[in-house]
């Protein structure tokens, strides 16, 4: 095996590969001196320096994985990866520690403005009043995202004796106390945290979470953190509200551009900064480079690597009887997260007809990977999907049954949350042709498209025409209806597939109607989550 490996390594990871492998250290930032010599290697290991085009990809005519020493992969083509079947792989956990411990240095120098302080100092003057601090001790501290590094988060806030909140749809009420920290929703977070801390992903849904509307429900005086990424909070939003002393000071190590160019932030006094230093640690280098090999040699030995961030286009153990359920399972995931919500504590998924006859976990796998994805993004694939639910406290389990009433395959999801109940079933009709036939007591056929829109409403002449009619005045199409309902003049359920996205406009503007109670706007396909615009709690609940 010949592995190339194009950017700096520490000797800990190069030692363990020349244990098994031929090792070439060379450090080629030009993408097309790379071009040139990559058709040698299996294998290709970088870290952010090098650009791994499509055109690189390409010329690896032998390559079977590429390695990222680091968890961001944006400077490789993997989707081009993917097309040539070429495994890519991250390293998450290895900065687990070290992004934590600067999150909470830059909570502690946010606290006792430790960098004016110093630089204060510095410069001869003696300004003890004029540093006035404030305690962690039984402050609040509110965590947005509880993968590995925001339960790290929590551990060493609980232990200096500060208050944990923390928002994470897919982790239960029953999982925050075994940390020992308290699950809220969002805004309870948001109103309640004195100091705010972000570790999330920066996908479409979560991209500026943060933003004038979010910083208007904070508690004033608030400090806010991000250790995680710079789109997560929009700039323009956090200097006013830091300006106008809603926040009272914001410690970013990173920006929506790095290194950052013209950021006011960079000029205020209540702002530290520091440049994207959340894995520069000895250790985390050390610990990122030995994954990145041991993953890379795994891979490269035909065995099963946990941080894939890519997958093979086939499901690695499916037939031609389950591969037309994958979108169905994939569906039913990213539907019920965007309608019901979280958090979950167990996911039950029933398999009744012809179908309980066949191997299903890789659709169980789809199933988890749709409900993952609405919150964490492409960092959730058919890989690593079954851990990072295992993490959360998710549990879940498959049931199988031959009998199966109206017909002749149906899947059936059932979600345990917070002491409640809900259900989703699907079948596949045709190779092409996807229904979810069922949500909770509704039996209703709901066509999958980009873009549907669902309401509940009470059962009465002229609600329908009135819904149907704001939509055309804000010129938005209906693809297709479907209704259900389950006793006249009672509650029903209205389900229509739109032509374009719907703005949070006009869903105010469908919430004001009097008859309807809720409104929900699902784009199962673009894994997206709505962290907002609930106008209530969902059906069933």
């Amino acid at each position: 095996m010949k592995i190339l490996v194009s950017d700096p390594l520490p000797s800990e990871g190069i030692e363990m590969l020349k244990e098994k492998a031929e090792v070439t250290e060379y450090n080629c930032k030009d993408p097309l001196e790379l071009e040139s010599i990559i058709g040698d290697y299996d294998a290709l290991i970088v870290r952010s320096g090098t650009q791994v085009t499509p055109e690189v990809i390409e010329a690896g005519k032998k390559l079977k994985v590429i390695g990222r020493a680091g968890v961001g992969v944006d400077n490789i083509d993997v989707d081009k990866a993917t097309e040539k079947g070429i495994v890519v792989i991250n390293t998450p956990e290895g900065n687990t520690i070290s992004a934590a411990e600067h999150t909470i240095a830059l909570i502690t120098s946010l606290a006792r403005n430790i960098p004016n302080a110093h630089h204060s100092t510095r410069s001869g003057s003696w300004e003890r009043s004029k540093f006035l601090g404030v305690e962690l001790y039984k402050k609040s501290l509110g965590i947005l995202g509880l993968g590995r590094i925001g339960r790290e988060v929590a551990r060493r806030a609980r232990a200096m004796g500060m208050y944990v909140l923390a928002y994470d749809p897919y982790v239960s009420p029953e999982q925050g106390k075994k940390m020992g920290l308290e699950i809220v929703g969002l805004n309870n977070l948001l109103q309640e945290a004195d100091f705010l801390t972000l570790h999330l992903p920066d996908i479409p849904s979560t991209h500026h979470l943060i933003d004038e509307v979010k910083i208007e429900i904070m508690k004033p005086g608030v400090y806010i953190v991000n250790c995680a990424r710079g789109g997560l909070i929009k700039e323009e939003a956090l200097c006013k509200g830091l300006q106008e002393g809603k926040i009272a000071g914001a410690a970013i190590d990173v920006f929506e551009t790095e290194p950052p160019e013209n950021c006011p932030l960079l000029e205020m006094d209540n702002v530290i900064v520091t440049p994207h230093l959340g894995a520069s640690t000895a250790e985390a280098q050390n610990n990122v480079a030995i994954q990145a090999a041991e993953q890379v040699l795994t891979a490269l030995e035909g065995g099963s690597v946990c941080y894939a961030v890519n997958v093979p286009a086939e499901m690695p153990e499916s037939t031609s009887e389950i591969k037309p359920y994958q979108p169905l399972m994939e569906l039913l995931g990213s539907f019920y997260m965007q309608f019901f919500g979280g958090p979950i504590d167990e996911v039950e998924i029933k398999y009744s007809g012809e179908i309980a006859e066949k191997k299903l976990s890789p659709l169980t796998t789809s199933c988890l990977t749709g409900m993952l994805q609405v919150f964490m993004g492409d960092q959730v694939n058919h890989v690593n999907a079954p851990l990072l639910a295992q993490n959360r406290g998710i549990k879940f389990k498959e049931v199988y049954t031959s009998s199966i009433d109206n017909f002749t395959n149906l899947v059936t999801l059932t979600v345990k949350s917070g002491g409640g109940v809900n259900t989703l079933s699907g079948t596949v009709f045709s190779q092409d042709d996807i229904r979810i036939v069922q949500i909770n007591d509704y039996e209703i056929e709901v066509l999958p498209s980009s873009h549907i829109l669902l309401c509940t409403y009470k059962d009465q002449p002229g609600v329908i025409a009135r819904l149907t009619t704001s939509l055309g005045e804000e010129e938005i199409n209906i693809a297709g209806m479907q209704v259900g309902r389950k006793n006249a003049g009672g509650e029903a359920l209205m389900v229509l597939q739109i032509d374009d996205p719907l703005s949070k406009r006009v869903q105010d503007r469908i919430k004001s109607i009097d008859q309807i109670n809720c409104v929900y706007y699902v784009e199962p396909w673009l894994k997206k989550n709505i962290l907002h615009n609930r106008k209530e709690e969902p059906v069933g609940k």
